[in-house]
């Protein structure tokens, strides 16, 4: 259980995200890393309470390597969640942007 920590960090708004919503009607966002599925599932609808979530999916981003001269360092992982809505269903926050 996660305390009082916000559960959806952010939207991911990238060109294959938006497909997803086109046709499969899946959102995707950036969720903390020690969300669960269910945590997840529950936040939304708390968010979003017009809509109804079929299915959760996680993955765990890993961070990159980057490099600036001879110092190297690495991003942060981070965790993504796509979350399946019933047809028909929209979230507005993607609509309105």
């Amino acid at each position: 259980m996660i305390g009082r920590q916000e559960i959806l960090i952010r939207p991911l708004l990238t060109e294959k995200n938006t497909k997803l919503q086109e046709l499969q009607n899946k959102y995707a966002f950036e969720v903390h890393p020690k969300a669960s599925k269910i945590e997840i599932e529950k936040d939304i609808k708390k968010k979003f309470p017009k809509v109804t979530v079929l299915g959760v999916s996680t993955m765990v981003v890993r961070g990159k390597i980057r490099r600036v001269g001879r110092f190297s360092g690495k991003r942060k992982n981070w965790k993504k969640a796509i979350v399946t809505l019933k047809q028909g269903d929209k979230i507005e926050y993607f609509e309105g942007l």
